[in-house]
């Protein structure tokens, strides 16, 4: 019995910490704007200038961007800041030393970010956009900063000066005799440079193009996709009248 005891808290603790590191918040559906080229745009200025100083995508050159209609020229005026060469891939601006001292571990690559932070929640997308916008002050912490989805992050806000400052708001409840702390919402500290409306639709920019630099041919291969499906029904449906016609006579 003390076996089996010890094994139920083992997998209830287990269950815990993967709870833990999710939050236990619940995501936010994201917006799908991999086919708006302008959302894109907004997005790719957006990483460049508040993920790119820590963050690379180091398997994305920044002639791809060619792709969501962006020139060369544009490119260079634009988005170099890290390299002089289009042909380049995006490295982050940060020395790797000083990052891993800073933050105790070298921020991760986001080129396939968006692919891989997919749980039950929700899509990756679904938890980028949830997390960039549930960040709030914590003078506890040794950046200042904490995050509902997930806590005790060791990266800042990066967009804080965009959203301002923010805190959660909680109810308490009581749950078999324990009290209970429910998120409610969110109170807004200090403004930001954009409104809440505003920046949820930024966030959903950045996040609608860290979806597309994960695989930039997906709405290519999505659309030759459905034309290939169409091709076969009609060559099925034309196979399917040529075999009668040429089987009538037979009995």
């Amino acid at each position: 019995m003390k076996k089996l005891m010890a094994g139920l808290c083992l997998v209830a603790g287990v269950l815990t910490g993967a709870q833990a590191s999710e939050g236990g918040f619940a995501w936010d559906k994201a917006p799908n704007r991999t086919n708006d080229v302008v959302a894109l745009q907004n997005g790719a200025k957006l990483f460049v200038n508040y993920c790119l100083n820590c963050h690379s995508a180091a398997f994305m050159r920044f002639n791809r961007l060619k792709d969501i209609g962006l020139s060369d020229q544009q490119i260079k005026d634009n988005l170099l800041f890290t390299t002089d060469k289009v042909g380049e891939t995006m490295r982050a601006a940060i020395d790797p030393k000083q990052a891993k001292d800073w933050f105790g571990a070298n921020p991760p690559d986001l080129t396939v970010i968006s692919r891989s932070r997919a749980g039950h929640g929700g899509t990756g997308a679904d938890y980028l956009y949830t997390y960039l916008r549930s960040y709030y002050r914590d003078d506890t912490k040794a950046t200042g900063w904490n995050n509902m989805v997930f806590p005790s992050v060791a990266m800042p806000n990066p967009l804080w000066e965009l959203q301002g400052e923010r805190k959660p708001l909680y109810e308490v409840t009581s749950e078999h005799g324990h009290e209970v702390h429910v998120f409610k919402g969110w109170e807004q500290v200090k403004p930001g440079t954009m409104s809440p409306l505003a920046f949820d639709q930024a966030t959903g920019d950045l996040v609608s193009y860290l979806q597309w630099m994960a695989e930039p041919a997906q709405n290519t291969r999505v659309r030759v996709g459905v034309w290939v499906m169409i091709f076969l029904g009609v060559f099925t449906f034309i196979a399917w009248r040529l075999n009668a016609a040429f089987w009538k006579d037979v009995k």
